[in-house]
């Protein structure tokens, strides 16, 4: 062979035979570091990964090495990922509803160990679950004799209609006879509880008379009032209010059910005409149901709040044990409600001047247009009353790069122009604003 040659039949070796071996790849230091937030069978997968690239020509062998360590700096435990909420709409169902305050995210990191969810440290004896947010419930809406929460709004309904009306008749209204997102229909959920749903009144007028009849049969089992949180039927129209209704429920020895869905425990100034809890307990409704992840400001939960024979009857049901809240939702809802105003509240009263003079700013940083933008609460809470305010106007051809960059940043795509209002943006998070745009445009 001539000095400087190579092997005979190297020049026809199989560049797959380079790939790095699986348990060297394993044992790179980065790989080590990344097991304290990466399970085994995850970071197998990333070196198979890398390694099928190698095979399919994708990467060299030698660049097999720097596609595994770029795949775990890109990779987390979970796949969801932060987003900026600058669409203007507070409780955004698609972006997870309520953002959670530093409280409630501090009593999430507390409650995710052992914790005392159902123990008395005092007396070693066992305690009754979710103690602390019961109490927390009954400071915040003194109308309530007692609380109860379980896993969602829905939960909530179906374990009240139940408890109340299983084999029984529900009087409805047909006017409040709802669909929520995803094709949802509540009166589905009632009549999966064993219940019927006896419609009263027409879409557009309900009156007393008309419970008052349905009533007379003896087949019975509650009055349901439910919140058209996400429409509006405006016109010739007539409903029943709670106080009515209570009155009639009561005459009969009936419970009444009023559904509120978005999560008002008090009045809230800057929308009059959506209902609160307290004013329907102190109407007479028996229970009333919350969500705790859309206008309280908290997690996810379904909130019941009302008489204590009616908690008590529903408490006792054996849905309340596949319904109930996981320590987690009770932990964060604690602290949302004894903690100091939440980001929901706080963008909801946010001030549009105040919302001008942030905007104009970070405007100027990054090039954009002020113009007049309306925010809005969404999740089904004050339907149709605009919040207004502003918005920086960009060249639309951003809005793909910002969603997939990071941080992932979503606005609203009008009128041939991508709008980033600020009013669910927190102010210490425009500098990451501002870069996420540069670094679109870069990439543009």
């Amino acid at each position: 062979m001539t000095q400087g040659s190579a092997p005979q039949g190297a020049e026809h070796e199989d560049p797959r035979r380079r790939i790095p071996r699986t348990d060297a790849l394993l044992a790179l230091p980065a790989v080590e570091r990344a097991r304290a937030s990466l399970g085994e069978t995850v970071l197998r997968g990333i070196v198979r990964a890398a390694q099928d690239r190698a095979r399919a020509g994708e990467v060299t062998p030698e660049q097999v090495e720097d596609a595994v360590l770029g795949a775990i700096g890109d990779h987390s435990a979970a796949s969801m990922r932060p987003v900026l909420n600058a669409t203007g709409v507070i409780v955004h169902t698609n972006l997870g509803r309520a953002p959670l305050s530093a409280p409630a995210r501090a009593a999430l990191q507390d409650a995710a160990g052992y914790t005392d969810v159902e123990l008395d440290l005092v007396t070693g004896a066992r305690s009754h679950r979710g103690a602390g947010a019961r109490a927390a419930l009954l400071a915040a809406c003194p109308a309530a004799e007692d609380a109860l929460v379980v896993n969602n709004g829905a939960a909530a309904l179906l374990l009240a209609t139940t408890a109340l009306a299983a084999g029984h008749e529900v009087v409805w209204s047909r006017g409040e006879i709802v669909e929520i997102g995803a094709g949802f229909r509540l009166a589905d959920l009632v009549t999966s509880a064993g219940a019927r749903v006896r419609e009263v009144g027409t879409t557009n007028r309900t009156h007393a008379a008309d419970y008052t009849a349905a009533c007379e049969d003896g087949q019975v089992g509650a009055l349901l009032k439910v919140h058209t949180s996400n429409y509006r039927i405006e016109g010739f129209t007539s409903e029943v209010g709670i106080d009515e209704l209570a009155g009639i429920a009561h005459e009969h020895g009936l419970p009444l059910i009023a559904d509120l869905g978005s999560g008002l425990l008090r009045p809230e100034t800057v929308l009059p005409g959506e209902p609160d809890a307290a004013a329907a307990l102190e109407a007479g409704a028996d229970v009333v149901i919350t969500s705790g992840d859309k206008l309280l400001g908290g997690p996810q939960a379904g909130i019941l709040l009302g008489t204590a024979a009616t908690i008590a009857r529903l408490a006792r049901h054996p849905l309340a044990r596949a319904v109930r809240a996981d320590k987690l939702a009770l932990a964060a809802l604690e602290a949302t409600l004894t903690g100091p105003v939440p980001p929901v509240l706080a963008a909801l009263r946010t001030e549009p001047a105040a919302l001008r003079r942030r905007t104009e700013a970070l405007a100027a940083r990054i090039g954009g247009e002020v113009v007049a933008h309306d925010g809005r609460v969404g999740g089904g809470g004050g339907a149709e009353v605009p919040l207004p305010g502003w918005a920086i106007a960009l060249e639309p051809e951003l809005a793909p790069a910002l969603r997939t960059g990071e941080p992932a940043l979503v606005g609203v795509l009008s009128q041939g122009r991508l709008l980033l209002d600020l009013r669910c943006v927190p102010e210490e998070q425009e500098d990451a604003l501002a870069a996420a745009v540069d670094e679109a445009r870069e990439h543009r």
